[in-house]
């Protein structure tokens, strides 16, 4: 218990210090770097699973709350959108799988599963039954995930017409009987998604059970930014301690093809957010953070503070992973005999 109420303090610490510098998203940003930074000095970073899960729920509605009848009428926009995500994503898979293979000398399937954007968690679970460099794989992952979260908040006010602020300003927020409400429905439709094993299950069920009620007017609001920002910072918190056990001499033995993954992955993402935003016309930042191949929960969360459209993000996001549980499996069975 000291130890995650530790790694949470110095997660705050660091939001504070990233909003009072004027960072964008410092409450995601901050957290992230300072916990990473905590973790690489020796000091064990934690948060309490059930806690982690309460964020999710909490984020989730908060997203929910963004999804008006005005974005959900961009619907029908969205198929070309996901079509041109579909090709960025394979040429994200298959050419940092080349590059990592030709430049760093990794192994088929050691290079394969590194250069898959995103899905860690299914990464990993189908690592165990192949011959693949487990530790380069995760460290590398890993660092692709920081890296985006503190690179995207930075990239997207050189994108945007319009400067953004350091954190979404407030409006309307909920009273306590419906937000208690949506987050109870939020819990019990997030629990139903585990057991599909739909990914960010209880962040998921929080949008859905939202977004359902925010487009049909049952409920108006955000949610109140006592329970919000500290969802943020713990958020930020979580990235952080994946740093946990890791050493620097680690993270320098692996920097150079984490940069090469990064750099390739972000300039393919940003390559495929411009052609979308100048073709439909969509908005350069939600299209940017849509297509950033980071983790699912840390993407959502950042359309939130950079004030871009959630359920744009959500089902691009979504997508990309139904896509790779497809993909993945199948590439992994091709390449496994010959390993």
């Amino acid at each position: 218990m000291w130890i995650a109420l530790r790694t949470l303090a110095i997660g705050a610490m660091g939001a504070l210090l990233a909003f009072g510098a004027g960072i964008p998203a410092p409450f995601l940003t901050g957290p992230a770097f300072f916990v990473t930074a905590a973790a690489l000095t020796g000091l064990k970073a934690v948060v309490h699973p059930r806690y982690r899960d309460a964020i999710f729920v909490v984020i989730g509605v908060n997203m929910g709350t963004s999804v008006t009848p005005e974005a959900v009428a961009t619907v029908a926009r969205w198929p070309g959108s996901l079509a041109i995500l579909t090709l960025s994503v394979l040429v994200i898979f298959l050419g940092g799988a080349r590059l990592l293979r030709s430049v760093s000398g990794m192994d088929r399937m050691s290079a394969l599963l590194t250069a898959t954007p995103g899905h860690l968690s299914f990464v990993l679970s189908l690592s165990t039954d192949v011959k693949a460099d487990i530790g380069r794989v995760t460290m590398i992952q890993t660092m692709r995930v920081l890296s985006l979260t503190l690179i995207v908040p930075f990239l997207a006010p050189l994108l945007s017409e319009t400067p953004l602020t350091a954190f979404r300003l407030p409006g309307q927020m909920m009273s306590m009987i419906p937000l208690a409400g949506l987050l109870l429905m939020a819990v019990a439709v997030g629990l139903v998604f585990q057991k599909m094993r739909l990914p960010a299950a209880l962040l998921l069920g929080g949008m859905a059970v939202s977004a359902i009620a925010h487009a049909f007017a049952l409920t108006e609001g955000m949610v109140p930014q006592w329970l919000s920002i500290p969802a943020f910072v713990s958020m930020g918190t979580l990235i952080g301690t994946r740093f946990t056990g890791v050493t620097p001499r680690m993270v320098l033995s692996s920097l150079g093809a984490s940069a090469m993954l990064t750099g390739f992955a972000a300039a393919i993402s940003l390559l495929g957010a411009l052609v979308v935003s100048r073709l439909l016309g969509l908005p350069i930042l939600n299209v940017l953070i849509a297509f950033a191949p980071g983790g699912l929960e840390t993407m959502m969360a950042m359309s939130i503070l950079l004030d871009a459209n959630p359920a744009y993000v959500a089902a691009h996001h979504v997508f990309r992973l139904v896509f790779l549980s497809v993909l993945l499996p199948f590439l992994v069975a091709r390449i496994r005999p010959r390993a």
